[in-house]
C-alpha cells in the first residue's frame, strides 16, 4: 500500500521505523526539508495546514493518515469523498483539534471532564477561579495552555477563543492508548502515569503500569468504552487523564495519533503503539498489548541556553546500562524545550524502575 502521513516528525519517524519491516511505501508532507521522517520515507515538501498541499499530498495514496493533528480537515473530507482512505475520520479530527469542539464532544456523550466556560474573547470570561485556559487551536506540548489562579493573573489572559476549565486537584496524571480498526475491533495498553516537567509544562517521564486501584482501572474502562462508542472512527488515539484527589478520573484531552506517553511500548510491551497503529492502518488483526514487566520512558529534551547543533552529552554513559533503550529523532538542531529523543527503561519492580529513570535522567544532557 501507499500510505502517506501528515506531518514528518517523530511519531511518523518511529512508526515508519517499525513498519519498514513490511512491505509498504511511505510518503510523508512536512514543510521542513530536515523533518525526522525526511531520510526513511518519500518526504514531500509543504505545508500540512494548506489546503491544496494536502489535497495534491492525499489523491494517489491507498491510505491518509497524520502524525500531528494541526492539518487541513477540509482536504481530508474531500480526499475521503474521491475515495482515499483517510484515518481517523475527518470528523473525529476536526473535533479532538479544536478545544471547544472537544469540549463538547465529551459533555454530549457523557465523558467526564472538568466543568468549562466557552469564550471568544477574554471580555466575556464568567468562570470561578483557579482556572485553566485552553485556547482553541494550535496547542501541544504544554503551549497554547495556561494556568490563571488569582485575579491579578486574568490580567494574562490571552485574547483568543478558548476553554475556561476548572482546575483539578490532581492526584496523578494518566495515559491510555486505544487502537480501533476498520472492522471494529477494538484493544487498549496498559494505563500509564505520567510525570511533567513544571517548567516546560510537558512530559518529562512516564511509568507503566500505572499505580492505581481498581476504582480508577474501571473509570479508565468506562471512559475508554464511551470514547470508542462516540468516535465511530478507526484509529490510534491517546486519552490524556486526570486522577483527582477524591479518587475521580476526568478527561483532560485527547490526541487523534500516536503519543508521547506510548513511547514505552517500544520495549515495556508485547507489541509497541508504533506497532498497533501500522496494523490499524492496514486493518490488520490488533497486536497484543500486554506488559513484559515495568517499563518507563524519559524524554530528552534541550536545555534551557542552549541553542545549535545538538550534542548529547553522557550518552555513552546511558548505552552501558542494561536494559536501557536510546531513541533520537534525528534533529540536527536542538534549542529549549524541544524534544530531541527518549530513553526507555525496563525493570523488575516500580521502586528500581524510578530509580533507574533518575539516574539516567542524571547522566545525560541536549546542549550544543
Amino acid at each position: 500500500m501507499k500510505i502517506g502521513i501528515l506531518g514528518g516528525g517523530q511519531l511518523g519517524r518511529m512508526l515508519i521505523q517499525e513498519a519498514l519491516k513490511y512491505d509498504d511505501e511511505w510518503f510523508t508532507l512536512d514543510p521542513a526539508p530536515d523533518a525526522p521522517c525526511a531520510k526513511i520515507s518519500d518526504q514531500t515538501l509543504g505545508d500540512f495546514a494548506d489546503y491544496d498541499a494536502v489535497l495534491n499530498f492525499g489523491q494517489d495514496k491507498d491510505v491518509v493518515s497524520v502524525e500531528i493533528e494541526h492539518v487541513n480537515v477540509a482536504a481530508l473530507y474531500e480526499l475521503r469523498n474521491s475515495g482515499v482512505k483517510v484515518i481517523p475520520s475527518p470528523e473525529i479530527i476536526e473535533t479532538i483539534q479544536q478545544k471547544i469542539l472537544q469540549k463538547q464532544f465529551y459533555l454530549q456523550n457523557d465523558i467526564p471532564s472538568p466543568d468549562f466556560q466557552i469564550i471568544q474573547s477574554k471580555s466575556e470570561v464568567n468562570f470561578p477561579l483557579p482556572f485553566v485556559q485552553k485556547a482553541n487551536t494550535g496547542g501541544y506540548d504544554g503551549k497554547g495552555v495556561q494556568v490563571i489562579k488569582t485575579a491579578a493573573e486574568l490580567e494574562n489572559l490571552w485574547d483568543v477563543p478558548s476553554v475556561l476549565e476548572t482546575l483539578v486537584d490532581i492526584d496523578k496524571e494518566l495515559s491510555v492508548i486505544i487502537a480501533i480498526n476498520e472492522n471494529g475491533d477494538t484493544a487498549h495498553f496498559p494505563v500509564t502515569e505520567m510525570v511533567a516537567d513544571t517548567q516546560l509544562n510537558l512530559l518529562d517521564f512516564n511509568i507503566c503500569p500505572a499505580q492505581i486501584n481498581n476504582s480508577t482501572q474501571e473509570q479508565v474502562e468506562v471512559i475508554v468504552q464511551k470514547f470508542i462508542d462516540a468516535a465511530k472512527s478507526s484509529g490510534l488515539f491517546a486519552i490524556e487523564l486526570f486522577l483527582d484527589k477524591n479518587g475521580k478520573v476526568w478527561v483532560n484531552e485527547t490526541a487523534p495519533r500516536l503519543h508521547n506517553s506510548g513511547h514505552q511500548s517500544q520495549e515495556g510491551n508485547a507489541n509497541s503503539q508504533f506497532e498497533q497503529f501500522y496494523r490499524v492502518l492496514k486493518n490488520l488483526p490488533l497486536a497484543n498489548t500486554d506488559s513484559r514487566g515495568f517499563s518507563g520512558m524519559l524524554n530528552l529534551v534541550g536545555e534551557a541556553g542552549y541553542s545549535g547543533k545538538v550534542v548529547y552529552d553522557g550518552l555513552e554513559e546511558v548505552l552501558k546500562l542494561p536494559q536501557t533503550y536510546v531513541h533520537l529523532y534525528g534533529k540536527t538542531e536542538t534549542k529549549p524545550g524541544r524534544k530531541m529523543g527518549h530513553i526507555n527503561v525496563l525493570a523488575d519492580s516500580r521502586e528500581e524502575l524510578l530509580e533507574k529513570l533518575a539516574h539516567v535522567k542524571s547522566l545525560v544532557r541536549v546542549i550544543s
